[in-house]
């Protein structure tokens, strides 16, 4: 069975699929019923559905927090 991991924002998180910019390093910055994360090389924004971002994780690198905007 799957381990259920707890996404906070902030987190950078490497896909398992690269962008077209030619990185896999995103940063979230919604969470809830849809994630939204951001490029960290292009600052390029997608939101997608729970289940695909936590199916299309590979790791997370760091828990820095999001100044709040």
């Amino acid at each position: 069975m799957a381990q259920m991991t707890e996404y906070r924002l902030g987190q950078m998180v490497q896909m398992k699929k690269e962008h077209p910019c030619g990185t896999n390093c995103w940063r979230i910055i919604r969470v809830g019923m849809d994630y939204r994360i951001k490029c960290i090389h292009c600052g390029r924004s997608v939101l997608m559905p729970r289940s695909r971002f936590e199916r299309r994780v590979k790791s997370v690198y760091s828990e820095f927090e999001v100044d709040p905007e």
